[in-house]
Order: C-alpha cells, then structure tokens, then sequence
C-alpha cells in the first residue's frame, strides 16, 4: 500500500508540475498572480493527500479537504488533456506558440470550458438515472419478481446523510420485493457516517435489504466497516447464501480484496439449481464462473464506467463487460456504474443510477 501511495503521488506531482508550468506561462497576469494562483494548485494537491490524516482533524476541515482535493484531481486531469492537445498542436504548426504564452483568450477559454464541464458534470451526478430491465426465466417464482440493484454508494465524506436519504427515498418509491446491493457502500472512513447518522437513514429501506462487500469497505478497515453496516440493518453475504423471497437464492462473494474468499463453484455447491440463482459479486472479472456454474443473474459494480470521460474507454478495455447489460448462455449479467461516487462529484459521459430489475417466470 506504502508502494503504491508513493507512485500515485508521484504521478500527481508529475501532472501537477507540467499543468502548473503551462498554467504560469499562459496567464497574462503578474508575477505575483500568477504565485498565488500556483499555490493554490499545490495546496489543493495537498488537501487530498492531507485526507488520509482525516480522523486527526476536525470533521468539517476533513470534509473540506475531500472535496476540494478530489475536485482538484479531475479539473486536473481535464486540464492535463487540454495542455497536451494544445502542445500537440503547437508540434504540427497548427497552434501558434502565442495561444500558449501570456494570452488572455487562451485563459478565458480555458476556465470557461473547465468550469462549463465542472458544473455541469456536477449537475449530472446529481441527476440519478433509473435503469429499467425486464428478465424472463424458466424458473418456478409465485409472481413477478421485482429488485431495485444499486452499488458502490461510496457513503461518506462527500455522500453525506441527506443525500444518501434522497436514495433511500427514490428506491422506496419503486416499492420492490427485494434490494440489492452489489458492494462500496462505505468510501473509506466511518467517521462521517457515524457522524451523520447515515446508518439511521438506511434502517428506512422498505424492503429486505442484501448486500456483498466491495474493495472500499477493505479499505475503510473491515472490522470498522462492518460494525457500521451491521447498523443500517442490511443483510450482509460474505461467501455466503440466503433465501429471501421464494424460489430464489441469493449468493453473496466476498470481495477479491480478500484472496482467501471462495469460488463461485464453491459457493453454489449445494444449492438447489431449481432456484433463481441471483450472485452479488463486486468486481465483474471472470464473468465465465457465472455461466458455468449455473447462475441465473450476476449483479456487479465496481467500473464506475470510467466515472468520466475518456476514462470509460479505460474500463471498456479492462473488462468483459464494464457497464450495463450483458449475456453468456443462459445467466444474465447486469453491472452498474453506481449510484454513487468515488472522489470529486462530476459525472462525465457516464451517469449515476440505479436499476429496476423484473424477473418474470415463463408461463
């Protein structure tokens, strides 16, 4: 972990130094400006390395600097594209060098454009879309089955109480039999869940609730993470089984952050295949285990589809299948971008959801 933390700062400081270079060149302020408005970058840079010492610092300044610094991270990543386009185009002699030096219409455009995207991937993220899917089965159900699926809430810092109740709100709405949850529903730190009342807010789901974990409720800490969900109520499958509606199984795996978890072979050995297989598994890798043992509809997250723009053509090359519908024989898969997010709230050329699933037997 120590290894990695090391590379990914570096990588950031990379980025920043040559988004911090361009920027200093480009403005057409004083010294002076321009001095402030690079440490300001650097000091944002700092508010998100600064969150990992969060449960040292008054809560308000921690949330603070998780939204400012995780904010910072993607304006300046689209920054960094920006700046690599333009320095491309100054290569092959359709930019002049000018654009790129102390030039007030390259500014102006350059924060209109960040702040358009910024706004209005802001804007979207909050705009929750509701993915409706109807599966037929050959399986005995008494009635049509209704499930609201939803992953990665990512319930903390930036997710708040308040907001997480605005979920709870729109998924009663839909009155389902069942609710899923396919894993993230902690960010990464319990301190402002239990600060917040979070648990309280999803006690208020109205139907039996079914959860697996994901990698971030290793990363918060697992014995922290389920302590708080054991809070909320939600029935939580760590390699593991339940029945919780007639004439369907509920398979829970355990997250891949733990290398000891089981098979889906495993986990499946000695259910009665004449139940709807459901598996709840975090990470959408090696989809094939499904189709070969049997399951009848896998649920994942994890992808985030990228989260934004270009990064879901990342994902797409990552996965069999990053986002959305998928078969192999007979076992349907559905993987979700989420519901929630990860770091600064902007959705880009992906969206934030939740689906409504209709399994209805074959006469």
């Amino acid at each position: 972990m120590a290894k990695f933390f090391i590379i990914a700062l570096t990588v950031m400081l990379v980025m920043l130094g040559y988004v911090s270079w361009h920027v200093w060149r480009v403005l057409p302020f004083s010294t002076a400006v321009k001095t402030v408005v690079i440490v300001l970058m650097f000091a944002a840079l700092a508010c998100m390395v600064m969150q990992f010492k969060s449960d040292s610092l008054p809560l308000a300044v921690a949330t603070a600097m998780y939204e400012i610094g995780n904010s910072w991270l993607i304006i300046m990543f689209y920054l960094l594209m920006a700046f690599l386009l333009l320095d491309i185009g100054r290569l092959v002699h359709l930019v002049p060098g000018s654009w790129l030096k102390d030039n007030a219409i390259t500014t102006v455009v350059l924060t209109g454009l960040m702040l358009t995207t910024i706004i209005a991937g802001n804007m979207h993220y909050r705009n929750k879309q509701r993915q409706e899917i109807n599966l037929t089965t050959d399986k005995h159900l008494e009635h049509p089955l209704k499930i609201v699926m939803l992953s990665d809430l990512h319930a903390g810092f930036h997710n708040r109480s308040d907001e997480v109740g605005r979920w709870v709100d729109m998924i009663n709405a839909e009155q389902p039999d069942l609710i899923l949850i396919a894993g993230d529903m902690i960010d990464g730190n319990v301190r402002p869940l239990k600060a917040q009342g979070t648990a309280a807010q999803l006690q208020r789901l109205q139907a039996p609730v079914v959860a697996c974990l994901g990698n971030h409720e290793y990363i918060t800490g697992i014995d922290k993470a389920l302590d708080l969900l054991q809070e909320t109520g939600i029935r939580i499958l760590r390699d593991d089984t339940a029945s919780v509606a007639p004439g369907v199984t509920i398979v829970g795996r355990d997250d891949r952050s733990n290398r000891s978890r089981k098979s889906v072979e495993q986990l499946v050995n000695g259910v009665n295949r004449d139940q709807y297989i459901i598996l709840l598994d975090h990470q959408p890798y090696h989809l094939e285990e499904a189709e070969h043992c049997g399951v009848d509809l896998q649920l994942s997250g994890h992808t985030h589809r990228g989260q934004v723009w270009p990064l879901n053509w990342v994902t797409r090359a990552m996965y069999e299948c990053d986002y959305g519908q998928w078969k192999r024989g007979n076992t349907d898969y559905y993987v979700s971008s989420g519901i929630g997010i990860w770091g600064g709230k902007f959705r880009i050329g992906t969206d934030s959801e939740y689906a409504v699933i209709t399994v209805t037997p074959n006469k």
